[in-house]
C-alpha cells in the first residue's frame, strides 16, 4: 500500500514532466494519475435551433446592451484580483475528495485568515474514500484567502488556501 506521502512524490514528479498519463499498478491498488490538458471533451448533443421570434426593434436593441455591460465590468474585475493574487502562493488540494477545516464537527478550524503558518502546519483535511488526509502547508507564511468552503468537494490541484509567503 502506497502511503500518502509516496503518492504526494508520484503527483509532483508527473506534474514535473512531459508524460500526460501516469498509471501504478501494485497488489490491489490502482493509482492513476492524468495532467489537465484544457481540453473539455463532451457527449452533450446540441439541441436544435430555435426559431427567431419577432419582437419590436426597440428592445431587441436595449436588451444587449445591458447584459454586456455587467459582464465587461465583471472582466475588469478577475483582471484586477488576478493581478493580485499572483504573487501569493496557493496550497492545492493534492487529491480529489471533500475539504473539511477542522478535524471534527464541533472543533476549531486548522487555519483562519491571518493566521501565521509554518511550512508543516496542519491547514485542512481532504477526505477521500473514508480515509482522511492531513494537508500540510509546505510554506512558510501568512493565509490570506479560503477559497473553499467547509465540507465541499475539491478536485486534484484545486487552490485551497492563498498565502502571503514570508
Amino acid at each position: 500500500m502506497l502511503k500518502i506521502q509516496e503518492i504526494r512524490e508520484i503527483i509532483k514528479l508527473v506534474d514535473a514532466s512531459s508524460i500526460e498519463e501516469f498509471v501504478y499498478e501494485a497488489d490491489e491498488v490502482k493509482v492513476k494519475l492524468k495532467k489537465n490538458s484544457g481540453i473539455v471533451i463532451s457527449n452533450h448533443t446540441p439541441e436544435a435551433p430555435k426559431p427567431i421570434e419577432t419582437v419590436q426593434a426597440a428592445p431587441a436593441v436595449e436588451a444587449p446592451v445591458a447584459k454586456v455591460a455587467p459582464a465587461v465590468e465583471k472582466q475588469e474585475a478577475k483582471t484586477v484580483e488576478t493581478a493580485s493574487t499572483e504573487s501569493l502562493h496557493k496550497i492545492v488540494s493534492p487529491m480529489v475528495g471533500t475539504f473539511y477545516q477542522a478535524p471534527s464537527p464541533d472543533a476549531k478550524s486548522f487555519v483562519q485568515v491571518g493566521d501565521k503558518i509554518g511550512e508543516e502546519s496542519i491547514v485542512c483535511i481532504v477526505e477521500a474514500m473514508k480515509l482522511f488526509n492531513e494537508i500540510e502547508a509546505e510554506v512558510k507564511g501568512e493565509i490570506v484567502e479560503i477559497l473553499v468552503t467547509d465540507g465541499e468537494l475539491v478536485e486534484y490541484g484545486q487552490p485551497l488556501f492563498l498565502v502571503k509567503e514570508n
